[in-house]
């Protein structure tokens, strides 16, 4: 789960001051993509190749590259020096619930732009992409110590329950009943951002409403803009 989507498409310098709202204490091993560095040093090591097993060792950075047909794989150290900095990226698929605010619906007819706040849920799948800004800084006394600063990102599709509220006005002055609550099933795509304690989402979906009246509600498979909003509890 992870907080704003567009931030990684601004380039390098939006995603460092994001990062900012994530920090961690150490980097968990795993393989993880170099996405960025300043330091021609370990451009230099690297070489062309982009995917690596990665290992924190308190100021160090250990990259193992992933083995070849011909030869075992590289392994090499990096130590983190103040003023430069690396940027890792982990890629993985994301599976989250998330409650739905409220939802934006465009005008239709006589019928204004509504804002509908019922109850909604949602279960959301989607493709992650977790940025690692790693580097050192200074302490007192000249002492130095890493600094993981981190960013959550992704985007996919959900589904889920809700409810919305039914009335002559949103069905052509044809709803069996006056006025309920009627059950409708939502779906659609999101961008979400993981700030590490909540995740929110632009999302852009569509409803259907079960039951009789579905077929005179206005809003019936039309789009609505809303809000993802849910809790990491990982």
């Amino acid at each position: 789960m992870r907080l704003s989507a567009f931030c990684a498409l601004a380039g390098t310098g939006l995603l460092t001051g994001c990062a900012a709202v994530g920090r961690l204490p150490d980097l968990e091993p795993g393989d993880y993509q170099l996405f960025r560095t300043n330091d021609p040093a370990l451009t230099a090591a690297a070489g062309p190749e982009r995917a690596f097993y990665v290992e924190q060792a308190h100021d160090s950075l250990t990259f193992v590259s992933q083995p070849t047909a011909d030869g075992a794989p590289r392994r090499f150290s990096y130590g983190l020096r103040r003023g430069h900095h690396v940027i890792l990226l982990d890629r993985k698929f994301d599976l989250d619930v998330f409650t739905i605010p409220f939802k934006a619906r465009p005008p239709q007819g006589p019928v204004p732009v509504q804002l509908n706040t019922n109850f909604n849920a949602a279960l959301y799948f989607g493709r992650r992409l977790d940025f690692y800004h790693v580097n050192s800084r200074a302490l007192l006394a000249g002492r130095q110590e890493p600094q993981i600063r981190t960013v959550g990102l992704g985007y996919g599709l959900f589904t889920g329950l809700g409810s919305t509220f039914i009335n002559p006005d949103v069905t052509g002055q044809r709803s069996q009943v006056a006025e309920y609550e009627g059950f409708v099933v939502h779906a659609g795509a999101a961008a979400i951002y993981d700030a590490r304690i909540f995740n929110l989402g632009l999302a852009i979906g569509a409803d259907q409403l079960l039951g009789p009246d579905g077929r005179y509600w206005i809003y019936q498979r039309k789009p609505w803009f809303g809000v993802l909003f849910g809790l990491d509890l990982n």
